[in-house]
């Protein structure tokens, strides 16, 4: 009988997992964005190893981690710029008055 060699856990996988969750409370921009890199590099890594790698989920989650801290962070500074126009476009009326 020939036993089947062991899977290894994709070292990107859980790179990305590590990172992502560093992107939620050290490293916000920088951890987001390594999160969700590490995280398609990983995908695409366990896909081409003949089911040599595992991880997988170790990876869509630092994905969706990382993902999630991007979207978060655009939502932020975009409420930042409208509420930031308004503001200028109220002292601006204000001062019309």
């Amino acid at each position: 009988m020939n036993a089947a060699a062991p899977r290894t856990t994709s070292s990107l996988a859980i790179v990305s997992l590590v990172f992502g969750i560093l992107g939620w409370t050290f490293l916000p921009g920088v951890g987001a964005i390594v999160a969700v890199v590490t995280g398609h590099l990983a995908r695409g890594e366990i896909r081409r190893s003949a089911q040599s790698l595992d991880g997988d989920g170790l990876a869509v989650g630092g994905l969706v981690l990382g993902w999630l801290m991007i979207a978060m962070g655009l939502m932020a500074v975009a409420m930042f710029v409208v509420l930031g126009g308004l503001a200028w476009l109220a002292a601006g009326l204000h001062a019309w008055s």
